[in-house]
């Protein structure tokens, strides 16, 4: 009866163990199936926030069709010197993305910026991540500096954001709780 009672109990665990694994590969792929876009990622993530922690925000680039004065919007990705001027995005790294987002304070672009980039293949993202680094750090900024850079992966996304300490923290928060898979690729000072 004990080898019987072992034996149910060895297997109940390893079900149990089994399932995790599934549900974890299911909840990866919940996350990014659940945007639809760069700027449903974006809006997720604005829509987590209570009213006393939002501020002036706009997004998108200036088409009338992509730009909002009350959230993310979608940021063309065929003018690469307006993706580099207002999200520090490379021109050179364009070709491995096909959409895009912004979310930014409205008053100061130095006090938050936010780019969601999706990838055409998710195994870029690492090089990716690593010119958005090099390339937002090396910036001549203007109207002074933001305090800091973060960069996460998102299942086939990569968002970058950077500004004053807090609002980053903030928004660094909200984006991993509602994106339980995010990764956290880079976060540094911006000197």
């Amino acid at each position: 009866m004990k080898k019987i009672m072992m034996g149910l109990i060895i297997l109940s665990l390893a079900v149990s163990l089994s399932a995790c694994g599934s549900k974890k590969e299911q909840q990866s792929g919940q996350d990014t199936a659940l945007a639809k876009d760069a700027k449903e990622l974006l809006q997720k993530v604005w829509d987590s926030y209570e009213e006393e922690e939002k501020f002036a925000v706009a997004g998108g680039d200036m088409s009338e069709e992509n730009s909002s004065m009350e959230g993310p919007g979608t940021y063309s990705i065929t003018d690469t010197e307006a993706l580099d001027s207002t999200l520090g995005f490379p021109p050179e790294s364009v070709e491995q993305i096909d959409g895009a987002a912004s979310l930014m304070h409205m008053m100061n672009a130095n006090t938050f910026t936010c780019g969601a980039f999706h990838l055409k293949d998710e195994k870029d993202a690492d090089a990716l991540v690593s010119a958005l680094r090099d390339h937002i750090q090396q910036r001549n900024w203007m109207c002074g500096f933001p305090d800091k850079l973060v960069i996460a992966k998102v299942g086939d996304y990569v968002v970058s954001f950077f500004g004053e300490n807090q609002i980053v923290d903030t928004f660094r928060k909200k984006l991993c709780q509602v994106y339980k898979t995010a990764e956290i690729a880079a976060e540094e000072s911006i000197a």
